[in-house]
């Protein structure tokens, strides 16, 4: 069976690194609900469901550039810590949203702490990685 964009799909999955670290997965909750074509998903996972019958589970490995790309070390800056509001906590592993010239906000994580400055990495946390996905297709339509 081929998927037409537009098609309403129902999917179980669960997300594994190389190292076999499992980073995300549905199994426990309801099913991800997908809309093909709607860029809801990586663009590798949603050409995996694209081919599949209900029922069928496949196992896919996505490249970094097919999932949430490499790793850019544009996006890793440091920032003087009297810049961050008092209230805001500068640790490693603090998240917070950063507002673009343009507007746009941008998550980043505070990776490295020292006495002047922090270092922020704004890149997906799972960019530089290849995905592993097993996907059931639970329905359609």
């Amino acid at each position: 069976m081929t998927l037409a964009e537009g098609t309403r799909v129902l999917v179980h999955y669960t997300g594994t690194l190389d190292d076999g670290t499992q980073f995300d997965s549905s199994r426990g909750r309801e099913p991800l609900e997908v809309i093909l074509g709607q860029n809801m998903v990586i663009p590798g996972f949603e050409q995996a469901i694209v081919g599949m019958d209900v029922g069928q589970t496949v196992t896919v490995t996505i490249a970094e550039e097919h999932a949430y790309g490499p790793h850019n070390e544009e996006m890793v800056i440091r920032v003087p810590k009297t810049s961050f509001p008092p209230e805001i906590k500068v640790a490693v592993g603090e998240q917070l949203i950063l507002r673009s010239p343009e507007g746009h906000e941008v998550p980043a994580l505070i990776v490295d702490v020292n006495e002047e400055d922090a270092t922020l990495d704004a890149n997906h946390p799972l960019a530089g990685f290849a995905l592993t996905f097993e996907i059931e297709l639970i329905s359609v339509g």
